[in-house]
């Protein structure tokens, strides 16, 4: 068995000839660059890009199979210089009655992606962008997931915006079957503490991914995975905790570096107690954001620290971007001198990282590991930000 760094949601700003995927991500997020940014900078082991039901991302991605570039895995996923590539699609839902939620689509290779864009297309406006609304109900969603050998996960589960809990649900089983629901996504606003005041939840894996929209913010957050090998079928295991396979540690954000981490004025930006409604008192703006921390204190029905006993550690972590002092050009020193993130993140020593960078960063970068810096809380769409003593 081996460790593998995955982030599993990669977001696809625009194919090969420049049409846009996801409107909202860098047009510089082809799928060739993001694996190239993936396994030469980030060092990610595992990555999974959840636009690759896009016809047109699917034709760059034969190409580089043709080409001999990548190849497919017998066991399922595409495997592209250093790292392991997971096909996956992000789509949204309405339930009647109820607001809209993100989920994300996992399947074991190109050839069961393309059958779900062919189930796809007849569903919706466009197949070519990324997060479409799908004329689908959840429960038929996820037996047709079943029926391609795929698995369904809800994502970005408290975030106000289309997360299942933020605007969808209380409770998963007013909406989805919860005996085909094996993981959640976090989001970047919530940790495994925060997670595990909910019981029904227990029986979950928890994931926890990147959402990355440029290729800067590809692990930001990710998970360390035991696995015997990189492919579809393991990372299945490990998602369903079977044969010793799964999440070992999760690496991710503070959640107080979360933009919808606090219940925040979406205009001002004001910090505002949890139960803050109507308009704000700073500004009177009329929309008050309810922050993650607020949603999960009204859904909890455990105290923090309770989790089940497979529960791996979460480790909050800064990302280096995150760090005063470090730009551009202060990170590319970084990936000079270790090769990538992870060496940056995990391996290198203080004193090595200090002779690149000097004491002052290299001891940030080091208290960032553990997430023990000072920090701003972030809400209403605004991230928070590390404050200096």
């Amino acid at each position: 068995m081996h460790n593998y760094f995955c982030d599993m949601h990669i977001h696809i700003g625009g194919t090969w000839t420049g049409k846009p995927v996801k409107i909202t991500a860098s047009r510089q997020m082809t799928l060739t660059k993001i694996l190239e940014e993936a396994s030469e900078k980030k060092g990610m082991d595992v990555i999974g890009i959840i636009d690759s039901h896009s016809p047109e991302v699917q034709d760059e991605l034969l190409s580089l199979l043709e080409a001999g570039v990548a190849t497919e895995h017998e066991h399922g996923g595409i495997l592209y210089k250093g790292t392991m590539l997971i096909l996956g699609c992000e789509l949204e839902i309405k339930e009647p009655g109820r607001g809209e939620a993100h989920f994300l689509v996992y399947l074991p290779t190109l050839c069961a992606m393309q059958e779900w864009t062919r189930w796809l297309s007849q569903r919706c406006k466009n197949v070519q962008l990324s997060s479409q609304r799908v004329s689908a109900r959840l429960r038929e969603l996820q037996e047709w997931v079943e029926h391609l050998g795929g698995l369904l996960i809800p994502a970005h589960i408290f975030t106000p915006h289309k997360g299942l809990y933020g605007s969808c649900t209380d409770h998963l089983a007013d909406v989805l079957d919860p005996t085909l629901v094996h993981a959640v996504e976090l989001g970047l606003s919530a940790n495994t503490d925060m997670a595990d005041r909910l019981s029904e939840l227990h029986t979950k894996t928890f994931l926890t991914n990147s959402d990355a929209h440029s290729l800067g913010k590809i692990g930001r957050e990710y998970q360390s995975i035991r696995m015997a090998e990189r492919s579809f079928a393991e990372w299945e295991k490990a998602i369903r905790r079977q044969d010793g396979r799964a999440v070992a540690v999760n690496y991710g954000l503070h959640p107080q570096l979360g933009k919808y981490h606090q219940t925040a004025c979406q205009g001002c930006q004001s910090l505002l107690p949890a139960d803050a409604a109507g308009r704000c008192p700073e500004c009177g703006h009329k929309r008050i954001v309810r922050g993650v921390a607020a949603r999960i204190d009204e859904l909890a029905d455990r105290e923090a620290g309770a989790h089940p006993p497979f529960r791996p550690p979460y480790i909050e972590q800064f990302p280096l971007e995150f760090i005063p002092g470090i730009g551009p050009k202060l990170l590319e020193k970084l990936y000079q001198a270790f090769g990538t993130q992870m060496n940056v993140v995990h391996r290198a020593t203080e004193d090595e990282l200090a002779k690149v960078v000097g004491e002052k960063i290299a001891k940030l970068i080091v208290a960032g590991r553990d997430g023990s810096l000072n920090v701003q809380k972030g809400g209403a769409g605004t991230y928070g930000k590390v404050i200096l003593s």
